[in-house]
C-alpha cells in the first residue's frame, strides 16, 4: 500500500519490452529485492538492485494500461516505496493498481498554484468527487472540480517542484487511480453491467439517505 506522497523523482536509464532500470539513490535506502515501489503510481517489484538504481519487471498489461510504455531513457518518474507500518499517512490509500490513463487538456496559473484539467473515461470520472482524492502519476491530490468529460486539480509549488508534474504539458498522459473506497462502495452496492448510470446513481443516493 502507498500514500501518494512522492519520495523522490528517478530517471529511467534503460527500458525494454519487459523491464525498467531506474536510477534513484534516495529510494534505495532500506530497499531489498522483492520490495514494492510505485513508479508513476504503478506498483512494481524490485528484481535487482545496483549501487545507483533498481530493476523492475513490467508485464505487457501494465505497459498497455499505464503510461510506462511511453517512457524512454532519460524520462523522469515519480517514486514511492510501500508505506511502512510506523509511517505517517500523509495522503490517501493508494494501491498502485492503475485504473486507466488521462490526458492533460489545459494548464492555467491559479494564484500561487497551477491548475490542471485532465480528460478521462467515464468509468474513471464516475468515481471522482469534488474535494475527494485521486492519484495522478502516483501523487495523492485533491479534486477541485469534475465534469462529464474531465476533472481538475490545483498543484502547489512544492508538489510541482518535487514531482514530475512541473514538467507536464498539454497533451501529456498521466496514470490515474481512483480512491479505492469509492470503488468498494460501488461494488458493494451491487454494480451490474446491466444497470444504466441513472439506476446506479439512484441506488447510491438511496443508500446514502438511509
Amino acid at each position: 500500500m502507498f500514500t501518494g506522497i512522492i519520495e523522490t523523482v528517478g530517471v529511467v536509464a534503460k527500458c525494454d519490452a519487459s523491464s525498467l532500470f531506474i536510477k534513484a539513490d534516495k529510494i534505495l535506502d532500506g530497499t531489498h529485492i522483492g520490495d514494492s515501489i510505485a513508479v508513476n503510481g504503478v506498483c512494481l517489484t524490485v528484481t535487482r538492485l545496483t549501487e545507483g538504481g533498481f530493476y523492475a519487471d513490467v508485464m505487457p498489461e501494465t505497459f498497455s494500461r499505464s503510461n510506462l510504455g511511453e517512457l524512454t531513457a532519460g524520462s523522469c518518474v515519480n517514486l514511492e516505496r510501500a508505506m511502512a507500518a510506523d509511517g505517517r499517512f500523509g495522503g490517501h490509500i493508494v494501491s498502485g493498481h492503475i485504473d486507466g490513463r488521462g490526458k492533460i487538456t489545459k494548464i492555467k496559473n491559479d494564484g500561487n498554484a497551477v491548475r490542471f484539467w485532465i480528460a478521462a473515461d467515464e468509468k474513471i470520472l464516475r468515481l471522482i468527487v469534488e474535494k475527494g482524492s485521486i492519484a495522478v502519476d502516483g501523487i495523492s491530490l485533491t479534486v477541485v472540480s469534475v465534469s462529464d468529460s474531465d476533472f481538475s486539480i490545483s498543484i502547489i509549488p512544492h508538489t510541482l517542484g518535487e514531482t514530475t508534474l512541473g514538467t507536464k504539458r498539454v497533451g501529456d498522459t498521466v496514470n490515474l487511480e481512483n480512491d479505492i473506497i469509492g470503488k468498494y462502495v460501488e461494488r458493494l452496492l451491487g454494480k451490474s453491467t446491466s444497470e444504466n448510470q441513472t439506476a446506479r446513481d439512484n441506488k447510491i443516493l438511496a443508500w446514502l439517505a438511509e
